[in-house]
């Protein structure tokens, strides 16, 4: 089958596993990472992507599923963190040997580690390794599944910025804000039909001709800028980073003209200070891995048998659990970003521990 190596050394990583996968014959060279199972077994997307090194995969990887760890904690799911990453170009590699193979990896460690989509995987990906493997969530409707996530991702984040306008603004409507979105993918699509029908303007940017393209057509009124350098640096209340990792950074953070960040990328913060940095600038950042996790409450849902209204109603929860957030970052002096990072640990520390109690 190939390569099969692991690693659970907790002292230099911080996870509890990290896997290496390969299968040379169909191509497929991925990392499953699993932070956490404090709460439950570990939940995340596989991201598929042609990264420049293994090295930079391999953090990637473990960014991302400590991100979903804490954010899991915070939605509220009795489900740990987990991630894993696919190394390559998706339109050069992707097929049914490859994504079969890689659905016999997930399978191999027990429901330890629930998969689902993320960059460059979607909902028809999910059939195909799930042929392989039980350990997935965001399937299509035809075989049980709730189909695209990205449709709960956007809500949760519209519902995060209209508890940031609150706070800042003092009223959860962005009628009249301007708001930039950089990314126009699967989530910043739909993020910004609720900000048009919420009367926000939207400013816009996104790499991919095709997703300029789609703008264009479906919602005319929305201003295009070149790239993302142009859209912090315009005139806007709100910046919604919607696109890959990093975007809030010792260049940008410094050009931001908003007053608000609430966006659907994970990892935004390029390295830590930059919520202080945005704190001193006197810009409210809303953690992404709270306001982005209508995507992984949606997927969750399916394994308890999926329910739409269910997941959009805990969904809609993000307004609050945000509101809970920013109000505890006043109390206690912090940026908003460890505020959360605290009730998170909280959770996974005073349920977690709960499994020592031993059921016979």
């Amino acid at each position: 089958m190939g390569v099969f190596a692991s690693t659970d050394d907790p002292v230099s990583t911080g996870h509890e596993q990290v896997v290496f996968c390969q299968d040379k014959q169909s191509g497929l060279k991925a990392i499953i990472g699993i932070y956490s199972t404090a709460l439950g077994p570990a939940l995340g997307g596989t991201r598929f992507y042609p990264y420049a090194s293994e090295d930079d995969a391999l953090a990637d990887v473990l960014d991302l599923s400590r991100g979903m760890a804490y954010k899991n904690a915070l939605a509220g799911l009795d489900l740990g963190g987990g991630k894993a990453v696919i190394w390559g170009d998706p339109e050069q590699i992707k097929s049914e040997a490859l994504l079969r193979a890689y659905g016999r990896f997930v399978e191999s460690l027990g429901g330890r580690y629930y998969t689902a989509c993320d960059v460059g995987t979607y909902v028809a990906d999910m059939d195909v390794v799930a042929r392989e493997t039980r350990y997935v969530t965001g399937r299509s409707v035809e075989h049980g599944g709730a189909g695209d996530s990205s449709i709960l991702t956007a809500w949760g984040v519209f519902q995060g910025m209209r508890a940031a306008s609150e706070h800042v603004w003092g009223t959860p409507s962005l009628r009249g804000r301007r708001v930039g979105v950089a990314g126009l993918g699967k989530v910043g699509k739909y993020l910004t039909g609720h900000l048009l029908e919420d009367g926000a303007e939207v400013v816009a940017t996104d790499v991919n001709p095709k997703a300029l393209a789609w703008v264009r057509s479906n919602h005319p009124q929305v201003s295009l800028v070149d790239d993302a350098s142009a859209l912090v640096a315009a005139d806007i209340d709100v910046y919604a980073p919607c696109a890959l990792g990093g975007a809030l950074n010792d260049d940008t953070v410094p050009a931001l003209r908003a007053k608000v960040v609430t966006g659907a990328a994970n990892n935004q913060l390029a390295h830590p200070g930059i919520e202080k940095l945005l704190a001193d600038r006197g810009i409210l950042y809303t953690p992404d891995y709270v306001v982005n996790a209508g995507g992984v409450i949606q997927v969750a849902d399916e394994i308890e048998g999926f329910n739409f209204d269910r997941a959009k109603l805990r969904a809609t929860r993000i307004y609050d659990t945000t509101r809970e957030i920013l109000s505890l970052a006043d109390a206690e002096g912090v940026p908003p970003a460890v505020a959360a990072d605290r009730l998170a640990e909280r959770r996974m520390a005073e349920v977690g521990r709960l499994r020592a109690i031993h059921l016979r």
